[in-house]
């Protein structure tokens, strides 16, 4: 089963129903849901998908993060990541983040909209359309 880490703007696309993106993530999650992949997020990434729900649709913010955690793994951050993000050549430390969560958790693709922003990246980085059609 391929680990797929789903960056954070791939889960608010499904989760906030964004137009032209809501469709592909949706159905990642449907993927997870029935165990075709491992999909998983880091424990920040979480954090930042709560922050915006509670400022968009507050009233199901909470609801809506219940049903995410049933269906994806949380990749724990810790020294390790933070400190390899600080030394790296990433140009945005969340992205930097994320990437190194992705690699402790030992991912085979990352999700996410700003491709360009994984530059460094040693395992695939691909949206989630171009992940759907690869299937």
């Amino acid at each position: 089963m391929k680990k797929v880490f789903i960056d954070s703007d791939v889960i608010l696309d499904g989760l906030l129903k964004r137009p032209g993106f809501d469709t592909q993530a949706l159905n990642l999650f449907t993927l997870a849901y029935q165990n075709t992949i491992e999909g998983m997020t880091s424990s920040v990434a979480f954090m930042n998908v709560h922050y915006f729900l509670n400022k968009f649709d507050r009233p199901n913010a909470l609801f809506l993060l219940k049903h995410l955690r049933s269906i994806i793994f949380l990749i724990k951050v810790g020294e390790k990541e933070i400190d390899l993000a600080l030394k790296s050549n990433f140009t945005d430390f969340e992205d930097a983040v994320q990437y190194y969560s992705a690699i402790s958790a030992n991912a085979d693709v990352i999700i996410t909209r700003n491709i360009k922003d994984y530059k460094q990246s040693t395992i695939p980085v691909l949206t989630a359309e171009q992940f759907l059609r690869a299937l």
